[in-house]
């Protein structure tokens, strides 16, 4: 039987989603659990890699197993197994073909950023900080130029692995409420560190360093080491991932992060 997972975490106290030989990885958490309930080895495989620090509202997982459970068991049982930041939001039976990564067609990551001359202490693993007023306007007319099919090399990390570097983007915004930004991102799929690195570039483009087509000259430059560098990952969530209605998969019931404007 092959169940998929809804998986929401706080990433702080993880060193990014993928199993590590020290344990510190979310999978490594999430498997331990599983195993607990299942009663035998269990490997899950994630629709994205997150990585140190990052958060999740909507990953979603999947895994094999032989043990006849009822699905709360996959829910409640390994929940009762994990740590407080990491939680199961529902399981569902899925066919032999499903695949949490090769099925999906969409990632949407949110970006929140508190901008104040003052970090916050409470959002201190929950949000970015940058202490330089920022110009929305300019920052909203440079994501524009994210949007579409677009070779993105200049956001993506020097190891990442990705056979290519071409992605489509489907939604590039952000939204202001008081000292807040919310950054939103929506594509088929992202390089490593794409997100953090295209929010680097836009807060450099908000405090004034650049005007907004300088985001539209660093795409067609296709060069990384002009980018700005990468931001924090603090204010980072995975907040949703696309499937074909087939799959009959539950709704992600961790909603994205909102502004009130």
């Amino acid at each position: 039987m092959k169940i998929a997972l809804g998986v929401s975490y706080d990433g702080s106290l993880y060193c990014g989603w993928q199993s590590q030989p020290s344990a510190c990885g979310v999978q490594d958490a999430l498997e331990s659990a599983l195993q607990d309930v299942a009663q035998h080895a269990v490997r899950v495989h994630a629709a994205g890699r997150t990585d140190t620090g990052v958060h999740a509202l909507g990953q979603i997982v999947h895994f094999e197993t032989d043990a006849k459970r009822p699905l709360s068991a996959w829910v409640r049982g390994v929940n009762a197994h994990l740590p407080a930041t990491i939680r199961v939001e529902w399981a569902h039976a899925v066919d032999d073909d499903f695949h949490a990564r090769f099925s999906a067609f969409s990632r949407s990551y949110q970006y929140l950023l508190y901008n104040a001359p003052v970090a916050s202490a409470l959002m201190a693993d929950k949000a970015g900080w940058f202490h330089l007023p920022l110009d929305y306007a300019a920052m909203s007319e440079a994501a524009s130029y994210l949007i579409g099919e677009h070779d993105f090399t200049a956001f993506r990390a020097s190891e990442c692995q990705a056979k290519t570097a071409i992605r489509h983007m489907s939604q590039a915004g952000v939204v202001q409420s008081g000292q807040f930004f919310l950054f939103n991102f929506s594509a088929n799929a992202f390089l490593q560190h794409q997100v953090r690195n295209m929010v680097g570039a836009l807060i450099y483009i908000g405090k004034g360093k650049y005007p907004p087509a300088y985001m539209r000259e660093l795409l067609q430059g296709k060069d990384r080491t002009l980018s700005p560098p990468t931001f924090s990952p603090n204010g980072l969530y995975l907040t949703d991932v696309g499937y074909d209605a087939k799959w009959g998969l539950p709704k992600n019931m961790q909603p994205g992060l909102k502004l009130l404007v």
